[in-house]
């Protein structure tokens, strides 16, 4: 196999965007990573260059986990970021798709690859697993389908109507930021990250830059048209089909649909509602691949411990922005943050990270978890804004720089149940602080999104 420079040597592009070519158009590419095993990621399809996503802290650490054992290969499809732009009124197929990542590994000097297909990239995955074995050692599905909209013989699609409503918000750059969740870009494909105030500019920066808005309705449009149910039996490489439980965007029936006609593919189903792999808990994701790929899984490098786990969220922090103006809304975050971090310090506990108009604190012990949280609702009430709390006491996965684990997950589900200057808990939060003086007040049992049972919630009692 030839490196990028011809020499014979598998030498790595560490971070360096190079061009490769098909036919008069040029297709920005990077390779990063280092090693025997070449691996080449396909675009999701969202329009965000691969000179976008290093601003991205969790895309980011993302690529840099699959990058830690293979050389990683990703590239700009044509139309998007820094590649060519699409001829006038050139609608890309699924060959044109097949032939940019040909011309890709041609010029990387790839002759066969392990295919990482996430979202749209799938379809493209597919189509090159069944026409090109020669250049496709294996195939990873993540978040896939072979259809995205319903058709008579494929009930698991999604209603025509709801997609175009999916599309025409998705290209609206004019569009206020009020807008219902079922249309909502973030929601639809990183649902984790509604939430995150952070993200979303980062989102809304990356998406204009990365695609113009005749670019984004022809993107789509090939979405919606993709169908390669046809040519799923003629795939014939070892294939993981991964998929989130509660996927948004593609159902988890649809990624089964993928499984069960492709001969031999193994489906793993991980827990999160997140469509884009780095939006959600994604180390067990990453895990998942790194074994299939290279047979082996490396030993965690997470703790798992029991930690009570606040979340906070900033009430009508939209309207308080409308209201205050960029620059002092910016001065009031700035305050919040900084009392926030003072009272985690104060309960003894570790702040995690900022949400944007939030934050997410771990403690060792509930009582004290529980007293952070209504100093924090007592702090932000002075700061003229309210906050909510919500929490719950559970197992988690201690990471460098984050935590995972189910009980975030329900922690987070909490918080978006609390009214405004309200602390709510678990029932499982309650009953570890009996007897500690803390009053609460029932609030019934909730389906929490994305958790299999209802759980008991309480309220804490001023």
């Amino acid at each position: 196999m030839r490196g990028a420079d011809g020499s014979g040597q598998t030498a790595p592009v560490v971070g360096a965007p190079r061009y490769a070519h098909n036919g008069r158009f040029s297709l920005a590419y990077e390779v990063t990573g280092v090693g025997t095993l070449d691996v080449l990621e396909l675009n999701n399809g969202t329009f965000f260059s691969i000179d976008d996503t290093g601003d991205e802290p969790r895309w980011e650490r993302y690529e840099r986990r699959l990058a830690s054992f293979c050389r990683l290969v990703r590239y700009d499809p044509l139309g998007i970021g820094m590649s060519d732009p699409l001829p006038s009124g050139a609608t890309p197929t699924l060959e044109d798709r097949m032939a940019d990542a040909l011309a890709v590994l041609d010029a990387v000097g790839v002759e066969r690859a392990a295919v990482i297909g996430p979202g749209f990239g799938a379809h493209v995955a597919v189509m090159l697993a069944a026409s090109h074995p020669e250049r496709v050692r294996s195939l990873v599905l993540i978040g896939g389908s072979a259809r995205f909209i319903r058709d008579d013989d494929y009930e698991i699609g999604h209603p025509p109507e709801l997609v175009t409503g999916w599309s025409d918000a998705l290209q609206d750059t004019e569009r206020a930021e009020a807008v219902p969740e079922e249309l909502d870009d973030v929601a639809i494909l990183a649902h984790d990250l509604t939430k995150d105030a952070a993200f979303r500019a980062w989102w809304s920066r990356a998406s204009r830059r990365g695609a113009s808005p005749s670019t984004a309705r022809t993107m789509s449009r090939s979405i919606q048209e993709a169908d390669v149910r046809s040519v799923l039996g003629a795939v014939g490489v070892p294939t993981l089909v991964i998929h989130r439980q509660g996927d948004v965007s593609v159902p988890l029936s649809q990624g089964q649909y993928l499984a069960d006609h492709i001969v031999g593919a193994r489906f793993v189903v991980l827990p999160g509602t997140s469509h884009l792999p780095h939006a959600g808990d994604f180390d067990e994701l990453v895990d998942c691949v790194e074994e299939f790929l290279t047979g082996t899984r490396r030993a965690a490098v997470a703790d798992r411990v029991l930690a009570t786990v606040l979340f906070t969220d900033i009430v009508g922090s939209t309207a308080r922005l409308a209201e205050l103006g960029d620059r002092r809304w910016r001065e009031v975050l700035d305050a919040h943050e900084a009392m926030a971090r003072r009272q985690v310090e104060r309960f003894g506990g570790r702040l995690v990270r900022t949400t944007g108009d939030g934050v997410l604190a771990i403690f060792d012990g509930p009582a004290r978890a529980v007293g952070c949280a209504q100093a924090m609702v007592s702090g932000a009430s002075q700061l003229g804004i309210e906050v909510r709390a919500g929490l719950h006491t559970g197992e988690i996965e201690v990471r460098p720089d984050d935590i995972g684990g189910i009980a975030v997950h329900i922690a987070a589900r909490v918080v978006d149940l609390a009214g405004a200057g309200e602390v709510l808990v678990t029932r499982t939060v309650g009953d570890l602080v009996a007897g500690s003086g803390i009053a609460f007040a029932a609030r019934g049992t909730h389906e929490l999104r994305g958790v299999p049972t209802p759980w008991p919630l309480l309220a804490v009692v001023q």
